[in-house]
Protein backbone atom coordinates (compact mmCIF):
# COMPACT_ATOMS: atom_id res chain seq x y z
CA UNK A 1 0.00 0.00 0.00
CA UNK A 2 2.76 2.46 0.05
CA UNK A 3 3.87 4.89 -2.42
CA UNK A 4 7.20 4.74 -3.65
CA UNK A 5 9.82 6.69 -3.06
CA UNK A 6 11.25 7.40 -6.61
CA UNK A 7 12.29 11.51 -7.28
CA UNK A 8 9.80 13.45 -9.68
CA UNK A 9 11.41 11.90 -12.24
CA UNK A 10 9.69 8.67 -12.54
CA UNK A 11 6.24 10.85 -12.12
CA UNK A 12 4.02 12.45 -14.55
CA UNK A 13 4.57 16.13 -14.04
CA UNK A 14 1.41 15.87 -15.75
CA UNK A 15 -1.95 16.09 -13.17
CA UNK A 16 -4.99 14.12 -14.43
CA UNK A 17 -8.05 16.34 -15.67
CA UNK A 18 -11.49 15.91 -16.81
CA UNK A 19 -13.43 12.86 -14.78
CA UNK A 20 -14.20 10.66 -17.86
CA UNK A 21 -12.53 7.64 -15.24
CA UNK A 22 -13.84 9.36 -12.32
CA UNK A 23 -15.51 7.36 -9.85
CA UNK A 24 -19.23 7.35 -8.51
CA UNK A 25 -20.58 5.03 -6.16
CA UNK A 26 -24.73 3.96 -6.08
CA UNK A 27 -25.89 7.35 -4.73
CA UNK A 28 -24.28 9.16 -7.50
CA UNK A 29 -21.38 10.61 -5.12
CA UNK A 30 -18.13 11.35 -6.54
CA UNK A 31 -15.57 9.42 -4.88
CA UNK A 32 -12.50 11.47 -3.60
CA UNK A 33 -9.21 10.29 -2.34
CA UNK A 34 -6.87 12.62 0.02
CA UNK A 35 -4.47 12.65 2.29
CA UNK A 36 -3.34 13.94 5.82
CA UNK A 37 0.38 14.35 5.54
CA UNK A 38 2.40 14.48 8.39
CA UNK A 39 5.56 15.10 9.68
CA UNK A 40 7.25 11.42 10.98
CA UNK A 41 7.01 12.45 14.40
CA UNK A 42 3.47 13.89 13.68
CA UNK A 43 3.90 17.06 14.98
CA UNK A 44 2.75 19.12 11.84
CA UNK A 45 0.18 18.43 8.87
CA UNK A 46 1.18 19.81 5.16
CA UNK A 47 -2.09 22.03 3.83
CA UNK A 48 -2.20 23.08 -0.36
CA UNK A 49 -3.52 26.45 -1.20
CA UNK A 50 -7.20 25.55 -2.77
CA UNK A 51 -7.37 26.84 -6.34
CA UNK A 52 -11.13 26.88 -6.46
CA UNK A 53 -12.00 28.60 -2.96
CA UNK A 54 -9.57 30.64 -1.22
CA UNK A 55 -7.90 29.34 1.85
CA UNK A 56 -6.02 25.98 2.56
CA UNK A 57 -7.28 22.46 1.77
CA UNK A 58 -5.59 18.73 2.32
CA UNK A 59 -4.22 17.19 -1.07
CA UNK A 60 -7.33 15.32 -2.46
CA UNK A 61 -9.05 14.18 -5.56
CA UNK A 62 -11.17 12.25 -7.82
CA UNK A 63 -10.16 8.33 -7.58
CA UNK A 64 -10.06 7.11 -11.15
CA UNK A 65 -11.44 3.99 -12.15
CA UNK A 66 -7.81 2.38 -12.90
CA UNK A 67 -6.67 2.88 -9.45
CA UNK A 68 -7.27 1.75 -5.63
CA UNK A 69 -8.05 4.62 -3.71
CA UNK A 70 -4.53 4.73 -2.00
CA UNK A 71 -2.87 5.14 -5.20
CA UNK A 72 -5.05 8.02 -5.71
CA UNK A 73 -4.87 9.93 -2.71
CA UNK A 74 -0.76 9.01 -3.32
CA UNK A 75 -1.16 10.45 -6.22
CA UNK A 76 -3.10 13.44 -5.26
CA UNK A 77 -0.45 14.24 -2.82
CA UNK A 78 2.16 14.20 -5.85
CA UNK A 79 0.24 16.25 -8.16
CA UNK A 80 -1.15 18.98 -5.73
CA UNK A 81 1.68 19.19 -2.93
CA UNK A 82 4.57 17.88 -5.00
CA UNK A 83 4.90 15.19 -1.66
CA UNK A 84 6.01 11.82 -1.90
CA UNK A 85 4.18 9.55 0.86
CA UNK A 86 3.95 6.47 2.52
CA UNK A 87 0.62 5.42 3.47
CA UNK A 88 0.22 4.78 6.64
CA UNK A 89 -3.91 4.56 7.94
CA UNK A 90 -7.55 4.42 5.73
CA UNK A 91 -9.34 6.51 8.12
CA UNK A 92 -12.36 5.60 6.60
CA UNK A 93 -15.39 7.53 4.53
CA UNK A 94 -16.15 10.89 5.33
CA UNK A 95 -19.14 12.52 3.95
CA UNK A 96 -19.71 16.23 1.93
CA UNK A 97 -21.72 18.12 4.35
CA UNK A 98 -20.74 21.63 3.02
CA UNK A 99 -23.81 23.26 1.78
CA UNK A 100 -24.44 23.48 -2.17
CA UNK A 101 -23.33 26.29 -4.31
CA UNK A 102 -24.85 29.67 -4.47
CA UNK A 103 -25.26 28.77 -8.55
CA UNK A 104 -28.40 28.06 -9.21
CA UNK A 105 -27.50 27.00 -12.78
CA UNK A 106 -25.76 24.16 -11.62
CA UNK A 107 -26.33 21.54 -9.15
CA UNK A 108 -23.92 20.43 -6.41
CA UNK A 109 -22.32 16.80 -7.38
CA UNK A 110 -21.95 15.77 -3.40
CA UNK A 111 -18.77 13.45 -2.83
CA UNK A 112 -17.30 10.90 -0.45
CA UNK A 113 -14.51 11.63 0.83
CA UNK A 114 -11.82 8.73 1.76
CA UNK A 115 -8.90 10.17 3.31
CA UNK A 116 -5.12 8.01 4.27
CA UNK A 117 -2.60 9.18 6.90
CA UNK A 118 0.43 9.70 5.54
CA UNK A 119 4.05 10.27 6.14
CA UNK A 120 6.11 12.56 4.09
CA UNK A 121 8.89 11.20 2.77
CA UNK A 122 10.11 13.84 0.48
CA UNK A 123 8.93 17.37 -0.83
CA UNK A 124 10.23 17.66 -4.33
CA UNK A 125 10.99 21.31 -5.63
CA UNK A 126 9.28 20.81 -8.73
CA UNK A 127 5.53 18.99 -9.35
CA UNK A 128 2.52 19.19 -11.47
CA UNK A 129 0.34 21.90 -9.55
CA UNK A 130 3.59 23.70 -8.54
CA UNK A 131 2.42 27.07 -10.25
CA UNK A 132 -0.97 26.99 -8.86
CA UNK A 133 -0.59 25.69 -5.75
CA UNK A 134 1.25 26.83 -2.14
CA UNK A 135 2.28 24.20 0.34
CA UNK A 136 2.68 24.90 4.04
CA UNK A 137 3.46 23.20 7.49
CA UNK A 138 1.01 23.75 10.10
CA UNK A 139 0.50 22.43 13.43
CA UNK A 140 -2.91 20.90 14.30
CA UNK A 141 -3.98 24.22 16.15
CA UNK A 142 -3.27 26.46 13.23
CA UNK A 143 -4.93 23.51 10.68
CA UNK A 144 -7.81 23.61 12.39
CA UNK A 145 -8.77 27.02 12.49
CA UNK A 146 -7.67 27.17 8.65
CA UNK A 147 -9.59 23.99 8.24
CA UNK A 148 -13.28 25.62 10.06
CA UNK A 149 -14.71 26.26 7.28
CA UNK A 150 -14.78 22.63 5.54
CA UNK A 151 -15.47 20.15 7.77
CA UNK A 152 -15.23 17.14 5.98
CA UNK A 153 -11.01 17.97 5.83
CA UNK A 154 -11.68 19.17 10.10
CA UNK A 155 -12.70 15.23 10.41
CA UNK A 156 -10.01 13.55 8.16
CA UNK A 157 -7.18 16.01 10.57
CA UNK A 158 -9.58 14.53 13.78
CA UNK A 159 -9.16 11.03 13.00
CA UNK A 160 -5.15 11.36 12.18
CA UNK A 161 -2.97 10.81 15.33
CA UNK A 162 -1.43 14.29 14.69
CA UNK A 163 0.10 15.40 17.80
CA UNK A 164 -2.59 17.80 19.70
Amino acid sequence: MAASNTSSGNRSMESRTGRTKQRYNTKGERLVAGVVPLTADKYYVMLIQSTRRKGWVLPKGGWELDEECHEAAAREAWEEAGIVVQINYDLGDIQDTRPPKKNPTKEKERALYRFFEATVTSEEPEWPEKDKRERKWYTYAEATELLKERPELQAALDLSTIKR
